[in-house]
């Protein structure tokens, strides 16, 4: 008997998508009619998660009162444990002054599609000074070469709030069919695989050796029925590589290496917040609506550049989170590294007798000249078949330049 650990919040899932056809066509007929406004693609990506069911139990947008009360107490203004802001802030609103209901247009489709239909609770404004400080406390700065703090102040002062009903997954189903997932889809599977306890891999970039080997001992000493490699499928920063080619290159790696019916490769429709501990503890929050009994949390967690303590993204577990807040566990991870005097991949925590020369390391920079080169980083780092699919895609862009 299968029996997953329950939704954040709630007894069951609540995807925010119609999922009757009927009842959906009518909802698109009436969006047409509706004011309307094309929504930022952070916008459009919380959309895309609380209609598959990952935001569970949100209903909607927050107001500006929840978005303060996320940012200072990771709570919403009623008591909802939630790490960051869901939100929908505008520059202008000027096209739905004084509506009950509009249209929201979705700016990563061409044409700009309705992507859902909202109910306003409240158009309110925050000053500079407001965004800045919920900044300070989800990013842990005001940079702005940061690149989610760039976006999160970028995209206006108003903060339109309400309920909203789902029209579609924006570009992620049709742009990546096999691997899009709703959290309702991925929890139905575990069931079906007979899945009790399962460890959710996230990631946004390809696997190398250590995160293939990270899996199995998260599964290994968590005795967990099987991992979910769940990538996030939305925008990056410049520089990062396209979900198309890491999904390649993650599916190529599980088809050879891991044992049938032991790893589920999904992808999710968010853009990259890089918010570091609070985007951790989010990656937390939705794999639990997915079903998964742990998530590894490993060095560096949905950081970027220098702005995060190496493992601050397990500590925020322990300091922020308060006990029963979640159901879901972590899985610490240190850094992992092929040992040349073991022969085998280590977490760098329990070999303290070696030194820096005893691991195979490479940085990503000399890992993406290598590709670029056409020359493969040596297999302790990085499975052939992978470094291959890795190699054709840096050498075209090579070709293009």
């Amino acid at each position: 008997m299968v029996s997953l650990v329950k939704p954040h919040g709630a007894d069951a899932l609540k995807p925010l998508y119609v999922a009757d056809e009927a009842a959906r066509v009518a909802l698109q007929h009436e969006a047409e009619l509706l004011p309307s406004v094309v929504i930022s693609s952070a916008a459009a990506a919380n959309a895309v998660m609380m209609g598959a069911g990952y935001f569970t139990p949100l209903s909607g947008y927050m107001n500006k009162a929840d978005m303060l009360s996320v940012a200072e107490n990771l709570t919403t203004a009623d008591g909802l444990f939630w790490p960051v802001p869901i939100v929908n802030m505008l520059k202008d609103v000027s096209a739905i002054e004084g509506a009950k209901r509009i249209a929201l247009r979705d700016p990563n489709v061409d044409g700009q599609p309705v992507i859902a239909v909202m109910d306003v609770a409240a158009i309110e404004e925050a000053t500079d000074a407001e965004l800045e400080a919920v900044a300070e406390q989800v990013f842990a700065t005001t940079d702005k070469q940061h690149p989610g703090v760039a976006n999160f102040l970028a995209a206006g002062n108003f903060i339109v709030s309400g309920d909203i009903q789902v029209l579609n997954y924006s570009y992620f189903a049709d742009d990546f069919p096999d691997t899009f997932r709703t959290a309702v889809s991925i929890r139905n599977e575990f069931v079906e695989r007979g899945w009790n306890n399962v460890v959710a891999f996230q990631t946004r970039n390809p696997m190398h050796r250590a995160h293939e080997e990270l899996c199995r001992m998260a599964q290994e000493a968590l005795n967990a029925d099987g991992i979910l490699i769940h990538m996030l499928l939305g925008k990056l920063k410049p520089g990062d590589i396209p979900a198309d080619v890491r999904d390649a290159s993650i599916r190529k790696m599980v088809e050879v290496y891991f044992p049938p019916n032991s790893v589920m490769i999904t992808g999710y429709g968010f853009d990259m917040l890089y918010a570091g501990p609070r985007e951790a503890v989010l990656h937390a929050v939705f794999r639990q609506n997915c079903g998964c009994s742990h998530l590894i949390v490993g060095r560096d967690h949905a950081g970027v550049g220098d702005y995060y303590g190496a493992f601050d993204a397990q500590t925020i577990f322990q300091e922020k989170v308060p006990a029963g807040a979640l159901e879901i566990k972590i899985f610490e991870a240190d850094h992992t590294a092929y040992s040349k005097k073991l022969d085998r991949v280590v977490m760098m925590r329990d070999v303290p007798d070696h030194t820096k020369e005893d691991f195979v390391l490479l940085s990503g920079t000399k890992v993406r000249e290598m590709l670029g080169q056409g020359i493969a980083p040596p297999p302790e780092f990085s499975r052939p078949e992978v470094a291959q699919i890795l190699m054709d895609y840096y050498q075209a862009l090579d070709a293009d330049k």
